[in-house]
C-alpha cells in the first residue's frame, strides 16, 4: 500500500476525479516506483518496453545492452517515459508521462558518474551502456476513488 499525501495536484479534481499534477509532484512520484516504460520506435512502429530506471535530477537513466534494439532505437529519437503505480482495493493510482529526446552517454566520466547512482539491470547480462531521457513535457495524472463510493 502506498499513500499520495502531501502530493498536490495543480487543478481540482474532474467530475470523474481525476487530477493534473504539476511537475515536482510528478517527480516525487517517479522517484517512489523502480520500474517504468519506455515508448519509442521500431522498424516505424511504437514499442513499448518494460524498464528499470534511475532519476539523475530530471532526468530519466536507464542501462541497456551493447547493439540492443532499444539502445539503436533511441539514439537520439524523441521517446516517452512512462511510470505508474495503483491500488485495486481503493481505486486509486497515478501515471506520469515525460516526452523527450533520448541520447545515448558516451562521456566515459559522465559514465562512472552514472554508475554510482546505484542502477543494477534486472535483465541478465552485460549493460554497459546508459541512455539519457531529457524530459521537455512532464505530464501526471491521479485519480482517487469518488467519496460517494
Amino acid at each position: 500500500m502506498w499513500n499520495l499525501k502531501g502530493v498536490d495536484a495543480i487543478a481540482p479534481a474532474d467530475p470523474a476525479g481525476l487530477e493534473t499534477l504539476g511537475r515536482s509532484d510528478c517527480y516525487m512520484l517517479l522517484r517512489t516506483v523502480p520500474i517504468g516504460r519506455i515508448v519509442f520506435t521500431e522498424a516505424a512502429l511504437p514499442a513499448i518496453q518494460p524498464v528499470n530506471f534511475v532519476l539523475d535530477g530530471d532526468d530519466v537513466i536507464i542501462r541497456t545492452g551493447m547493439g540492443s534494439k532499444l539502445a539503436a532505437a533511441t539514439r537520439s529519437a524523441v521517446v516517452a517515459f512512462e511510470a505508474d503505480q495503483y491500488d485495486e482495493d481503493a481505486l486509486a493510482g497515478w501515471s506520469v508521462v515525460l516526452v523527450g529526446r533520448a541520447e545515448a552517454v558516451a562521456d566515459d566520466a559522465e559514465r562512472r558518474r552514472l554508475a554510482r547512482l546505484g542502477l543494477t539491470p534486472w535483465a541478465l547480462g552485460d549493460r554497459p551502456h546508459y541512455i539519457r531521457v531529457r524530459p521537455e513535457i512532464v505530464r501526471g495524472r491521479r485519480i482517487r476513488r469518488p467519496a460517494t463510493l
